[in-house]
């Protein structure tokens, strides 16, 4: 371990407040179930790249980091890991949710190109069919796939919108980047699906948030999330006074992204 490192992984050591994480892997595919979610190392596009390397360092779904270090050398803009946490929903009815929110807090080094970014998989997870809709909360010399189509607002937040169409690929890429704070996951796919986008009979299968990573300049980088949560309320059902205070089927999986997402 050179020195670079040895500083990243004391200085991430301090900020987590504990010495010995519960789960620590430099699997390409490696990840561990906390909480309801999976935290996921998930390089999935590491094998054509080298340098690529990355370690996991988790404690909690809302307290984990991943040591990085790849290039783009080649050019080509390849993003290359998705180090994330996720949960998965057995094909919920986007229709039976009242509301949808997650919370997040995330530092990032600054170096390279990356985007730190909501993925959420609708009608399947990296199958024929579905559709992939990103938030990118922070942007780093990252460019989104597909074709700009308009500028939109959620919750006074702007995002500018690309897609990709015969995809399924989707991007809200914040005009301004904002490393914490609440996104309403449920406005946004309801304006995906009032924009024909979506099938109205659409279920949700997946929710992801990391670090799209494409380089960090062939030096150790550190990526921490400090906070992330999921909160969901159901509509009632026929004939119930009351939602439910969770989404239906949500469990814990270590499936994630297997395809690569970027669209030329």
């Amino acid at each position: 371990m050179n020195c670079t490192t040895a500083t990243l992984l004391a200085n991430a050591l301090l900020a987590t407040g504990a010495a010995d994480p519960k789960f620590v892997t430099s699997d390409p595919n490696g990840g561990w179930s906390a909480g309801g979610y999976y935290i996921h190392n998930n390089m999935w596009n590491h094998a054509k790249y080298s340098p690529c390397k990355s370690t996991l360092y988790a404690w909690s779904a809302d307290n984990w980091y991943v040591v990085a270090n790849m290039n783009n050398k080649k050019g080509d803009g390849a993003v290359k890991t998705y180090p994330n946490v996720h949960k998965d929903f057995s094909s919920a009815p986007i229709n039976s949710f009242e509301s949808l929110t997650s919370g997040f807090a995330e530092t990032s080094p600054h170096v390279g190109i990356y985007n730190v970014a909501y993925d959420i998989w609708i009608n399947g997870v990296a199958t024929p069919g579905c559709t992939e809709i990103m938030i990118w909360n922070e942007n780093f010399h990252q460019t989104p796939g597909g074709k700009y189509i308009q500028d939109v607002t959620f919750d006074g937040q702007a995002y500018k919108v690309y897609r990709a169409p015969g995809t399924g690929y989707i991007a809200f890429v914040a005009t301004s980047n904002f490393t914490s704070g609440t996104v309403n996951l449920l406005e946004i796919m309801k304006w995906t699906v009032s924009k024909g986008w979506l099938p109205s009979t659409s279920v949700l299968n997946q929710i992801c948030f990391g670090v799209e990573m494409v380089s960090t300049d062939d030096a150790d980088a550190t990526f921490h999330v400090t906070a992330f949560s999921i909160h969901t309320k159901l509509r009632p059902a026929p004939g119930l006074g009351q939602s439910a205070s969770e989404a239906p089927n949500a469990v814990p999986s270590k499936d994630g992204r297997s395809k690569v997402q970027k669209i030329e």
